[in-house]
């Protein structure tokens, strides 16, 4: 069965995952890219360092956000929001936004891009050492949609 997720159902999916993806464009280039985050209801929150996405993002800040789970290719949901990029720069939002993704509920098996530094775990007292570009976009529009579908096995391959 394919169908659309309702909002509560995209606002709670948007809260639990940790991964999405980045759609921004320059005009000349589409670039997409995977990215942790955390969600607050209004805001997806990120860090990440200086390079290709920042500087896209800086010049145009209508961005896209994507967020999926795959369980198999008959059962999946994803969401999608368009939002606008805001680099936080003041100290005050700044540290809010790392507590936000400092206080996520990560996975057991997480990866460097998940951890805020190298130093990770670290007392939240330490979030101005963090480097490195802090944002957030304001989500501006979201849909969802999934598939459910009972899993027959199959056998592909005889012995």
């Amino acid at each position: 069965m394919l169908g659309k997720l309702t909002m509560p159902e995209i606002e709670r999916f948007l809260s639990k995952e940790v991964i999405g993806r980045i759609g921004c464009s320059d005009g000349q280039m589409v670039y997409v890219v995977p990215i942790s985050y955390a969600y607050d209801g209004t805001y997806i929150y990120c860090h990440t360092h200086e390079g290709l996405k920042v500087d896209i993002m800086r010049k145009n800040p209508n961005v896209c956000f994507e967020v999926d789970q795959l369980h198999n290719m008959a059962n999946w949901q994803s969401v999608v929001a368009h939002g606008i990029f805001e680099e936080l720069k003041d100290e005050a939002l700044r540290t809010d936004a790392l507590q936000r993704l400092h206080g996520r509920i990560l996975p057991l098996v997480s990866s460097e891009t998940t951890h805020l530094s190298r130093d990770w775990p670290f007392d939240s007292s330490e979030l101005y050492k963090i480097t490195g570009v802090t944002f957030r976009i304001r989500l501006e529009e979201k849909t969802g949609r999934f598939e459910r579908s009972p899993v027959i096995p199959q056998a592909f391959f005889s012995i």
